[in-house]
């Protein structure tokens, strides 16, 4: 993916950001990059599972992937666990 299009996407509402990134993959669907950061943007507004599913598809396509290290901090944070606090 290109420097202009990750500046647009950037500066891009979250939905505008997504219809980008969706014409973007689906016209370039080996782009682990283009995945990672789409699934970046997911990760930001909350769509955990997107995410994830975009880090891991990344990480298939690229095992070098820096969706690896996102995904890595996915992880750390959904298995935190604070003993301070009620956890069910």
């Amino acid at each position: 993916m290109d420097t202009a299009l990750k500046e647009k996407i950037k500066a891009a509402t979250y939905e505008e950001a997504i219809k980008m990134l969706d014409e973007y993959i689906a016209a370039n669907p080996q782009d682990d990059d283009a995945l990672t950061v789409r699934g970046i943007r997911y990760w930001g507004a909350g769509k955990r599972s997107k995410a994830i599913n975009d880090y891991l598809e990344a990480i298939r396509i690229n095992p070098e992937s820096r969706a690896k290290e996102a995904l890595r901090a996915a992880n750390e944070i959904l298995d935190y666990y604070n003993k301070d606090l009620l956890n069910p």
